[in-house]
């Protein structure tokens, strides 16, 4: 295994470079952060909204994996690996409502929507349901840890990671007044966007403000550059931050009604940050975001956006206004990521440099990046 050289990325901002181009464009690479990165973490795999009643049942691919993301009988969001324990058949291959148990097309082995293996015909033979070493408690589904935070179902396919409170203690507690019922806007506040770029370009880009005067002049024209301010949480998410966000009203003057209890300062400020590794996250007055970045090889991403708000939006042309004017900003970014994954294949570029007035925040994601492939290596 070649191991890339990232002692320069680990460097003080102003001698610093960015990750080698091998880790855009090297599958083999690519692998090693999936490990790394990926699997070993809190990542963001979908929204509770995708299920949004008991039985709903999805089919999801995450880094390969076949999973299920199911609201139980309780309506309990769970995520578990998408395959019977029998022979490994994939159980469920397009979104359904369970009305009973999980039915394995192949031998018709049962699960409750909570996992439980609940029925097995024929396993002793012919009318024996039952055989000798065929113990149901053992043979449940297989779940993956899992967590709902800010309108996130987020995911620790490892199984070791710190609890979640705790391996995000700083954001929690920085966006605590947030942490209340959000309401998903529907349909039409959930799109997807392809992008023909590593997972990591996506995040990199979106931590900076710098890019904002020639990639986003419409916000620029109103949230100007030195309207902004870094925040950087090392080993957490980094992001940034305006002083000024100019709410979104309709043809009438109506605007979104705000979350309750906010401090003064959000009246007139929202945050932007990315919780390491793939969750890219907005919050203002009156509704936030998640884009869930998930990856489909070194140089392919699908960003899922999904929409909330606090309460929930009759005002479906103001709504639909929102999607637009967020779906036209986050497009603004791809030829961008798309260019610098383009850029990747150039062998003489070291990386780059980062202004360390502006850079600070994916800085610090590439270093966190170097930190985790580290420890990943030792282990």
């Amino acid at each position: 295994m070649h191991h890339t050289d990232l002692s320069a990325v680990r460097k003080p901002i102003s001698s610093a470079n960015g990750l080698p181009n091998a880790h855009y464009i090297d599958p083999a690479v690519y692998a090693e952060e999936r490990e790394a990165l990926l699997l070993s973490g809190w990542s963001g795999l979908a929204a509770p909204a995708d299920v949004p009643s008991p039985g709903d049942a999805v089919p999801l691919t995450f880094m390969g994996m076949p999973l299920l993301l199911i609201r139980d009988a309780e309506g309990t969001v769970r995520v578990f690996q998408n395959i019977c324990r029998h022979r490994g058949m994939i159980l469920v291959d397009a979104p359904r409502k369970i009305e009973g148990a999980i039915r394995c097309p192949y031998h018709s082995w049962c699960y409750s929507t909570k996992g439980q293996l609940v029925s097995t015909p024929h396993v002793g033979g012919p009318g024996q349901n039952t055989a000798h070493g065929i113990d149901r408690a053992l043979l449940g589904l297989i779940e993956v840890r899992s967590h709902i935070w800010l309108g996130v179902v987020w995911i620790n396919v490892s199984g070791d990671a710190p609890p979640f409170e705790v391996a995000n203690a700083d954001l929690l507690a920085r966006w605590a007044e947030f942490d209340k019922p959000l309401y998903h806007g529907g349909a039409d506040s959930c799109f997807d966007l392809r992008v023909n770029s590593n997972w990591k370009l996506a995040v990199e880009n979106y931590c900076e403000s710098y890019h904002l005067p020639w990639i986003h002049p419409g916000l620029n024209s109103y949230s100007r550059l030195e309207d902004h301010y870094h925040i950087e949480a090392a080993e957490q998410f980094s992001g940034q931050g305006t002083l000024v966000y100019r709410q979104l009203t309709g043809t009438d003057g109506a605007t979104f009604p705000d979350f309750e209890g906010l401090s003064d300062k959000w009246d007139t400020a929202a945050e932007y940050i990315t919780a390491y590794p793939n969750v890219l996250l907005g919050v203002h007055r009156d509704h936030a975001f998640a884009i869930i970045l998930l990856p489909e090889g070194p140089d392919v991403t699908t960003e899922r956006v999904h929409l909330y708000y606090a309460d929930p939006v009759t005002d479906d042309a103001l709504r639909a206004k929102n999607t637009a004017q967020w779906r036209e900003i986050f497009e603004e970014d791809i030829f961008v990521v798309e260019g610098m994954q383009r850029g990747r294949h150039a062998p003489m570029f070291d990386g780059g440099r980062f202004s360390p007035a502006m850079d600070g925040p994916t800085h610090m994601f590439h270093d966190w990046v170097a930190a985790r492939m580290a420890a990943h290596r030792a282990a």
